[in-house]
């Protein structure tokens, strides 16, 4: 037969004009034969091409195949009847070109190899298909690099560069850019929390100074955000509209605390938010809003308890007068605005700003643990304030009582027996 001939004047399957015959054959001995045409078998196959040249012409070869890639190889068989310029537009899922490539290196189909691995490099992948690809194309070695390529780690310098320019994107406080623009912020602040996960490099992306320089420039321009929009929310008409945008500004600050934690630069955080503290709270509990604003209030107790929590862990060092500052400034708070919002709740089944219990146990854990590493006459004022209210419910500072209590005793006979040596060495004198 004329080895000339064009693809497209035969089929694969056709018995018209074919000279063998492939029979596809799995262990459990399924086997299906197709008629094919041998030039078109050594063009595109130098696997065939070496069996059709042993010296007795093969009628019909056999493959062997499993049940899982029997598809892959009908639709490979298939595919080198097909010209050129239609193969890749063939190609119809990641997975199925996967198992036709690995069928394509075994059978020595150069065309179709380079196919797939053209689609590959271009198509988008599942998290699932990743592994799979990276295992079956890093034993292609040099050809396969292109698809590697989008899965190897960029450089310090060009990850630096992406992380930086995300930070600015996620820290931007100026109006949305329609019709995405707010889903687009909290979707760079997602991966900036990613990039900041642990890995090898990351570490060091985020020690650099010009990174951690943007960062504070990206946190005080949401802190700034956030002071103004508040300072105006007592002149506003409509407090709707203004608790929204303040809301807003918190919840960045929220995820702030968590970028700052991963960063080491918490401190500037808690810093600040000591600082405006009292200004804070003066709007909050302004009688305009007393019974108004309960979203803006809890978001100010969720952000205050990443502030809690930082420094009663020891993850931020602060002097003695300081972490007694920012107790005496939010526990009343916190303390008063708890019982409410639960009789509220019990109240309205539909009223949705609570306090939930991760949160609550949060506070009251870090709480406690400040409470305890205060001088003992600080920590004696604050339980004593916190004994004078009645009712005692939240937050349970009895575990901090406890400590005190004995901590006290325990000086107490410290003192007595250094005063017994020092009156027994001057007797002995």
């Amino acid at each position: 037969m004329d080895d000339h001939i064009r693809n497209d004047s035969v089929k694969f399957g056709e018995e018209c004009k074919s000279d063998v015959v492939i029979c596809l054959k799995n262990s459990k001995g399924r086997q299906e034969f197709f008629y094919s045409h041998s030039y078109i078998l050594k063009n595109k196959s130098t696997y065939f091409a070496d069996r059709l040249s042993e010296s007795r012409l093969q009628a019909c070869l056999e493959i062997e195949c499993t049940e899982v890639n029997y598809n892959h190889h009908l639709k490979l068989l298939k595919s080198l009847y097909l010209p050129a310029n239609l193969l890749l537009d063939s190609w119809d899922s990641v997975r199925s070109v996967l198992g036709v490539l690995q069928v394509a290196v075994t059978l020595r189909c150069e065309s179709i190899v380079k196919s797939c691995l053209k689609y590959l490099e271009a198509v988008p992948w599942e998290d699932k298909e990743e592994h799979e690809i990276v295992v079956v194309i890093s034993q292609l070695g040099p050809i396969a690099m292109p698809v590697l390529a989008r899965i190897q780690p960029v450089d310090l310098v060009a990850t630096k560069s992406v992380f930086i320019s995300a930070i600015r994107f996620a820290t931007s406080v100026e109006g949305p850019c329609p019709p995405l623009g707010d889903e687009l912020r909290t979707s760079a602040q997602e991966q900036v929390e990613y990039m900041l996960g642990e890995d090898e490099d990351m570490p060091l992306v985020a020690a650099d100074n010009e990174v951690k320089l943007e960062t504070r420039i990206g946190l005080s321009k949401i802190f700034s955000s956030f002071e103004s929009e508040l300072s105006t929310l007592l002149e506003s008409d409509t407090f709707d509209a203004t608790e929204g945008k303040i809301v807003q500004s918190l919840t960045d600050l929220e995820w702030m605390c968590n970028v700052l934690t991963k960063m080491s630069l918490m401190n500037d955080f808690v810093s600040k938010w000591i600082d405006i503290s009292d200004s804070v709270l003066q709007i909050i509990k302004d009688k305009k809003l007393e019974y108004t604003m309960w979203g803006l209030k809890v978001k100010l107790i969720e952000v205050t308890s990443k502030v809690l929590d930082a420094v009663g862990y020891g993850n931020v060092i602060l002097p003695a007068p300081s972490r007694v500052q920012l107790l005496k400034t939010w526990l009343p708070f916190i303390r008063k605005l708890k019982p409410i919002l639960d009789s509220m709740s019990n109240k309205d089944t539909e009223f949705q700003h609570k306090m939930d219990d991760d949160l609550c146990q949060s506070i009251e854990g870090a709480i406690v643990s400040l409470v305890s590493a205060l001088p003992s006459d600080d920590q004696a004022d604050i339980l004593a304030e916190w004994m004078n209210d009645g009712q005692l419910r939240y937050p349970d500072l009895s575990e901090a009582f406890e400590v005190w209590c004995f901590r006290t005793k325990s000086a107490k006979r410290r003192l007595v027996g250094g005063l017994d040596r020092v009156d027994n060495a001057t007797i002995s004198l």
